[in-house]
């Protein structure tokens, strides 16, 4: 645990000084101020609070954002230290390659939960100075927050795979971009055609909601859309939301996270100092 620590505490200052830590928590301060500036949905006619329909919309917002911030704080940590020359020197320390993958994990996603916990902050007190029932909402939101971590944490690991395997930052910067757009933009576009094309076959009903649940993203947003009443059928996911038990969800979101720290590690092992 010292060594984790040690490796935590170096990253963070790291992160620091080159200004990711101000700029994960001014990106997610500020597309939170300008969501809930635009959130002026008629809460009451839904029949629920403003912090619950702000709960659904910042859910949209972490499903895209929260794994492109993870992705670009992680795609060089370990590129990064290869093309500097300073991944030999690393090595050397009396610390094991998982104490030090770990040690850049902890410090990423406490880098993570701090810009997340700001901008979710911001959205909630926008919420609750329009909606005095806006409490109402606080589990929703704390749900949402917890399950975020998680989502960042299974980017986190895969942007480490990514950077252990490539050459250099620049490959590892495109591959990560790339993996990016597969699993939050293409993959849902694929599916969205599979699904019109069945046209409410076999397909429809018995594997695109396991094929849902097999990205870590979509999983996230299902979960947290199912856990919250009302909320579903406002953003249009309802029917998915309510066929696809929370629980097998949320397994989802947690197993994707130790599957990429997974490979993440079996990855960094096999890199030569």
């Amino acid at each position: 645990m010292t060594g984790i620590a040690a490796i935590a505490i170096c990253e963070f200052k790291v992160a620091l000084r080159n200004r990711w830590v101000a700029i994960a928590v001014l990106i997610m301060a500020l597309f939170a101020a300008v969501l809930s500036a635009a959130g002026s949905a008629p809460s009451g006619e839904l029949g629920v609070d403003k912090l619950s329909l702000t709960v659904a919309s910042l859910t949209s917002l972490a499903v895209y954002l929260v794994p492109l911030v993870a992705l670009l704080m992680a795609f060089d940590a370990i590129s990064g230290e290869k093309e500097r020359g300073t991944l030999p020197l690393l090595l050397t320390y009396p610390v094991s390659r998982l104490e030090i993958l770990l040690g850049k994990f902890v410090a990423h996603l406490g880098t993570l939960a701090l810009a997340i916990a700001v901008g979710y902050a911001i959205a909630a007190l926008a919420a609750l100075s329009f909606d005095s029932q806006a409490l109402q909402g606080l589990p929703a939101l704390a749900r949402l927050y917890l399950t975020s971590l998680l989502l960042g944490a299974a980017f986190l690991g895969l942007g480490y795979a990514i950077s252990a395997v490539a050459a250099r930052p620049g490959a590892a910067a495109g591959a990560a971009i790339a993996v990016w757009l597969i699993l939050i933009v293409l993959y849902d576009l694929a599916l969205l055609a599979s699904v019109v094309a069945d046209n409410g076959g076999a397909f429809t009903q018995s594997v695109f909601p396991w094929l849902l649940l097999a990205n870590p993203a979509d999983a996230f947003r299902l979960y947290n859309l199912a856990a919250s009443e009302g909320t579903s059928a406002a953003t249009g996911l309802g029917g998915a939301a309510q066929t696809i038990s929370p629980g097998f969800a949320l397994v989802s979101v947690a197993a994707w996270s130790v599957i990429a720290i997974g490979l993440a590690t079996a990855a960094f092992r096999s890199v030569k100092p």
